[in-house]
C-alpha cells in the first residue's frame, strides 16, 4: 500500500509542472533580471530590424525601389506592388508584430531598468541605449507606416492598455523623445552619437534640417552603431541574407525599378552597392538571372544602424535648403568630400556641381540611396521626396509594369498598411490615411 500512495503522489506532481518555457515575472525580478528583459528586448529590436527575411529593412525595401520579391505569396508581391490590403497575414503580420513587440519591450524594460538600477554612469549609458533603440524602433513605424499605428503596452501592474491610434505627426514627436532622452542619458560618446545621428533622422522626417545638422555636429565620419548577428541560433542571423542571397530566395536586389527606381546595379558595381549576376532562379521558379547583392555576404554580417557618414549626409541636406548655387557648389562639394574619405578606396568624384535646385535634390537623394544601401532609409527618403520636396508619387515610386509579375502593373501605395490584426484593438479602425 505504501509503494501505491508513493506512485500516488508522484503522478500528482507530474500533472503540476510548470511550463517550461514560460519565465514568471517573479523569477526576473531585480537588477538581473531586468537585465535580461533589456538583453531580450534588445534582441527583439534586431530580429525585426535586420535578423529576419521579413524585417523592416527588407519589407521597406520592397515597397521601395531597393528590391523585388519572386515569392508567390500575395502579402510580399502586392507589397512590391504597392497595392496592399489589411487582411493579408504572412509577412506583412511578421514585420509589424515584430517590431510592435521590440518596441513594447524596450518600454517596458525601461520602466523596470529606471526602478531597481543604481544611477551610475555605465548603467545611464546603458539606460541612454535603451532609449535610442526604442526611438528607432518609433522612427521606422513613422518612416514605413501609413497614419494611425497605435501604441499599445503592459502596464506595471500587469494590465493590457491598449494604443490610440497616433498620426504619422505624433509618432515622430514620440521618436524624438526617445532620443531627446537617450541624449539626456548619455554618458559616453557611443551612445551619444546613437542619439545625435537617429535625432537627426527624425528632425529630417520632421522637416527641420537646419535642426538635423546642429544635432549631429560633432560626430565622427568613422562612427558607427552595428547590430551584430551569428549563426549561433536562427533567431540571431542576418536576414538580408536570408531573404536574398542565396537561389531560391524570396526576394532580389533590382535596379531601375518601375521606371523610377535608382540605377542601384551599375558595372562596374558601385563599391558602396556591390553586386554580381547570377543564374539564380527566385523563389516561384519562373524569375531566372537575380542579381544577387554582395553587402551582407554571410548570416553573421554585421549591419550597420546608424553611421557618421549619415550624419555628413544630414548636414549636406540641410546645406541644400539655402537653394543658392552657393549652396548647390558647397553640397557638392560635401558629397565628393565623402567619396573620397568615406570608404577605404576614394571612388571618383562627381562630376559636375548642379545648376538647378530640382538637379541637386536629385543629386543628394541619389547619394543617399548608394550610402544608405539596404539599411532602412530608402522608403523614408520617398516618402519625404513627396512630402517635402513636392515631388509626385507617380515621379518617385516605381510605376508601370513589375517585372516579375507578367500581367500586373504597380498600384499607388506609399506607405506598409497596418495589417488586420490591429483591430484587436478596439480604438483602431484602420489607417487615418496613406499619405506620404
Amino acid at each position: 500500500m505504501a509503494a501505491a500512495f508513493a506512485v500516488a503522489g508522484c503522478s500528482s506532481d507530474l500533472l503540476s509542472v510548470p511550463t517550461p518555457d514560460v519565465i514568471a515575472e517573479g523569477a526576473i525580478g531585480g537588477s538581473l533580471g531586468v537585465t535580461t528583459l533589456r538583453n531580450g528586448s534588445m534582441q527583439d529590436f534586431i530580429v525585426s530590424y535586420s535578423g529576419t527575411q521579413d524585417g523592416f529593412v527588407v519589407v521597406s525595401g520592397n515597397l521601395g525601389d531597393e528590391l523585388n520579391t519572386t515569392d508567390t505569396f500575395a502579402d510580399r508581391y502586392n507589397t512590391d506592388g504597392r497595392n496592399s490590403n489589411e487582411v493579408l497575414g504572412g509577412a506583412v503580420n511578421t514585420t509589424y508584430n515584430q517590431l510592435q513587440l521590440a518596441r513594447a519591450g524596450l518600454a517596458a524594460a525601461i520602466e523596470k531598468w529606471i526602478v531597481v538600477k543604481p544611477t551610475t554612469a555605465a548603467v545611464k549609458d546603458s539606460l541612454s541605449e535603451m532609449y535610442a533603440i526604442r526611438g528607432f524602433a518609433e522612427t521606422a513605424f513613422g518612416e514605413g507606416y501609413c497614419s494611425g499605428v497605435p501604441f499599445s503596452k503592459v502596464s506595471a501592474s500587469g494590465d493590457f492598455e491598449y494604443g490610440d491610434p497616433l498620426t504619422t505627426a505624433q509618432v515622430y514627436t514620440r521618436a524624438l523623445a526617445s532620443m531627446d532622452t537617450a541624449l539626456t542619458n548619455a554618458t559616453g560618446v557611443n551612445y551619444r552619437s546613437l542619439a545625435q545621428i537617429g535625432k537627426a533622422r527624425v528632425l529630417l522626417d520632421q522637416g527641420q534640417f537646419a535642426a538635423a545638422a546642429a544635432a549631429v555636429s560633432g560626430v565622427l565620419t568613422t562612427y558607427k552603431y552595428v547590430l551584430s548577428h551569428s549563426i549561433a541560433t536562427g533567431r540571431q542571423t542576418n536576414g538580408l541574407w536570408t531573404a536574398m542571397y542565396n537561389a531560391g530566395t524570396r526576394y532580389t536586389v533590382t535596379t531601375n525599378e518601375g521606371i523610377n527606381g535608382i540605377d542601384y546595379l551599375v558595372t562596374p558595381a558601385d563599391p558602396r552597392v556591390p553586386w554580381v549576376p547570377t543564374l539564380n532562379l527566385g523563389f516561384d521558379g519562373t524569375s531566372t538571372n537575380l542579381p544577387r547583392q554582395q553587402k551582407y555576404t554571410s548570416q553573421s554580417a554585421p549591419f550597420t544602424l546608424a553611421d557618421g557618414i549619415e550624419a555628413r549626409l544630414i548636414e549636406a541636406e540641410a546645406r541644400l535648403q539655402g537653394a543658392t548655387q552657393g549652396d548647390r557648389d558647397a553640397v557638392f562639394a560635401q558629397l565628393n568630400t565623402l567619396r573620397a574619405t568615406g570608404l577605404s578606396t576614394a571612388i571618383a568624384p562627381l562630376a559636375a556641381s548642379p545648376t538647378t535646385q530640382a538637379a541637386a535634390v536629385d543629386m543628394l537623394f541619389k547619394e543617399r540611396a548608394y550610402w544608405l544601401y539596404l539599411t532602412g532609409h530608402r522608403l523614408g527618403d520617398m516618402r519625404r521626396l513627396i512630402r517635402q520636396y513636392q515631388r509626385t508619387a507617380a515621379t518617385v515610386f516605381p510605376t508601370g509594369p513589375m517585372r516579375y509579375r507578367p500581367g500586373n502593373n504597380y498600384g499607388t501605395d506609399v506607405t506598409l498598411i497596418v495589417p488586420f490584426i490591429e483591430r484587436n484593438n478596439p480604438k483602431f479602425t484602420g489607417c487615418l490615411d496613406r499619405n506620404p
